[in-house]
């Protein structure tokens, strides 16, 4: 029988505590996006799932049922876990780690100053679980989630464990590395859906655990190596930010020429063949998040590292650059003193700011003594900065110069941005910022989304690739 500590545990559900279960507990370490979701939505799968992090916030969030961040469906899930007894939230880890089978690590691993990856997280983590198996005997198994060079789940953070517990990895316990493929705003889609499950282990028994973990919803998945499993999430996110570059590149092209980029991309992905997914080939504006520029970044520091020489991967950020230079020029050239942003966000129906691109346009033009109002409808004048700032330290200059112009520039209604605006900058595709554009009348518009598929006879209207 699992020993629940009730005293970190925000439930009263006595029942649970004693009940020998059938499907592995597990506790999520990091409740940002991968962890929240991952913690629903492995509750919704009939898992006890025990939520771990260092923000009080958060936790207290995950513990009442309540979504930290804005998931279509994450709050439904956590508040039916909350109410069946499944979702608690905690932060000790180590605690966590005794009272649970499986733990999973999400924590996060951002930009280091080098341009390499930021370890520190994983090494905080990785003692916590060490002393947690040193006080049980059962196996247990711990997975790696985050985004990491090759050889770090085994060569740094497995070392650390058999170090504070005293313990042999794949003897007393397992290791495993199982990439996420969740895309921010479908992410819970992704989960019951995924394109695909790769579990890395080099036990057979670590690797039979996990598979019976996702069988509900990937009856095959693919199960390889730890360090294959590492590498296949960095290959995968460079391809997409690979694939949003090249789109882009092809719009720069196109336009000049006076052909439809949008109409050759229709073209270019029915080839599902040879050119593969059309997911991300359109030409639209620079990619951004909490995944693509970080990692795209790691690639090339291992490249360099290893004395590789990896001319497109390396150029992807200095063609990502462009393009956001691109859209500042566009903006310049309007003369507006008063600049509206329809979007904030780095895609639609999330609120992550991290690396959102359209942030280094605000932070140049504020800085050029622009006027600034913002609309989004997953931001608020409240939504917390201060775990965003701290992942993207080295990575996103933007979000740093703005964090406390932020506030003041975001406006609740967008009817506010378009009346105070000499020109616009459409940045997400929406019913709403659809009608705002078409009834822009004269007021420029700079479309970096392709809003409209006609575009209005308004002049004043302008694509960034089309």
């Amino acid at each position: 029988m699992l020993d629940i500590n009730p005293n970190y545990m925000h439930s009263t559900n006595t029942a649970m505590l004693r009940v020998i279960e059938e499907k592995p507990s597990i506790s999520v370490v990091g409740l940002g996006y991968v962890g929240a979701v991952s913690t629903a939505c492995l509750s919704a799968l009939g898992h006890r799932v025990i939520g771990v992090d260092i923000d009080p916030s958060k936790v207290d969030s995950i513990a009442s049922g309540k979504a930290p961040i804005h998931e279509k469906d994450l709050e439904r899930l956590l508040g039916d876990g909350v109410e069946n007894g499944l979702v608690f939230a905690t932060d000790n880890l180590e605690q966590a780690v005794v009272d649970t089978d499986i733990t999973f690590v999400s924590v996060g691993t951002p930009t280091a100053a080098d341009g390499g990856c930021d370890h520190s997280y994983i090494d905080a983590a990785a003692r916590a679980i060490g002393a947690g198996l040193k006080r049980k005997s059962d196996f247990h198994v711990v997975v790696m989630r985050c985004s990491i060079p090759p050889g770090v789940t085994m060569g740094f953070m497995a070392p650390i464990i058999e170090e504070v517990s005293g313990l042999k990895a794949g003897a007393d316990f397992g290791v495993c590395f199982n990439p996420e493929f969740l895309r921010e705003g479908v992410a819970v889609d992704d989960f019951y859906a995924p394109p695909k499950t790769v579990i890395g282990a080099n036990d057979e028994r670590s690797a039979n655990i996990l598979t019976r973990v996702y069988e509900a919803v990937d009856e095959a998945p693919i199960v390889t190596s730890i360090e294959t499993a590492e590498m296949v999430k960095y290959v995968d996110n460079v391809w997409h930010a690979t694939k949003v570059c090249f789109a882009n590149e092809v719009g720069r092209l196109c336009k000049p020429l006076g052909v439809d980029s949008h109409d050759v991309m229709d073209v270019f992905v029915q080839d599902t063949k040879l050119n593969l997914s059309p997911y991300y080939l359109k030409p639209g504006f620079a990619f951004g998040g909490s995944c693509l520029p970080k990692e795209v970044r790691a690639v090339a520091h291992i490249a360099k590292e290893q004395g590789v020489d990896l001319p497109m991967i390396q150029s992807l950020g200095v063609s990502n650059q462009k393009h956001i230079e691109r859209a500042l020029e566009m903006t310049r050239k309007t003369g507006a003193k008063k600049v509206g942003i329809l979007g904030l966000a780095f895609k639609p129906g999330t609120d992550d700011l991290r690396e959102s691109p359209i942030l280094e346009v605000i932070a140049a033009l504020n800085e050029e003594g622009v006027s600034v109002s913002i609309h989004d409808p997953a931001i608020t004048p409240h939504t917390p900065l201060e775990g965003q700032l701290a992942y993207v330290r080295h990575g996103s200059p933007g979000l740093q110069a703005l964090a406390n112009d932020l506030p003041n520039m975001m406006r609740s209604d967008v009817s506010d941005v378009v009346a105070e605006a000499d020109a616009l900058i459409v940045t997400h595709n929406n019913d709403t910022y659809r009608k705002m554009v078409q009834n822009a009348g004269n007021t420029p518009v700079i479309d970096v989304v392709r809003i409209l598929e006609t575009p209005i006879s308004n002049t004043q209207y302008n694509g960034i690739g089309w």
